[in-house]
């Protein structure tokens, strides 16, 4: 299984960028080991879009039939590291090839133009700011693969 964040927006260089690539990197050593071979990053500008709809409808362009795809949502459902790894397990051992997660515009997501088949996931109730939501979702994608791998990064 493939992981994708597919994010709105650009992040060039920064702290941001560093830590992006960090926990990405870490995850792409990790996932190797446990059949998550590639854990990427696309970021979509979405300047060009007219709406709400269009931004989503760009953010989600690549998304095919087969994809789980999770979209990071204030009013998604919350779930532990631990409630997130065994999820990405499930997919996993489901042979779903890609798994994309989704961060929208400063405005969210257009709910009438997601899929229905779209899985909601929040990273806590407070609202956070797009590029802290990219550095969190690697982190817990990094963390994600290391519980599943046994290595002693996540305690409980």
């Amino acid at each position: 299984m493939n992981i994708i964040i597919r994010a709105a927006g650009m992040i060039k260089f920064g702290p941001e960028r560093t830590l992006i690539n960090d926990y990405l990197d870490r995850a792409g050593f990790v996932g190797r080991n446990i059949g998550i071979p590639n854990i990427s990053e696309s970021a979509v500008d979405i300047r060009s879009a007219k709406s709400r709809s269009a931004e989503t409808d760009t953010i989600l362009a690549v998304t095919k039939p087969g994809d789980v795809l999770v979209v990071l949502d204030e009013r998604g459902k919350a779930l532990t590291s631990r409630q997130m790894a065994i999820q990405i397990a499930h997919w996993r051992d489901d042979g779903i090839g890609t798994l994309v997660f989704a961060i929208g515009g400063a405005d969210g997501f257009e709910p009438s133009a997601l899929p229905t088949n779209v899985v909601k996931w929040q990273l806590g109730k407070p609202v956070w700011p797009h590029k802290l939501v990219r550095v969190m979702i690697a982190e817990q994608i990094y963390r994600a693969l290391s519980i599943l791998a046994g290595t002693p990064y996540h305690r409980d």
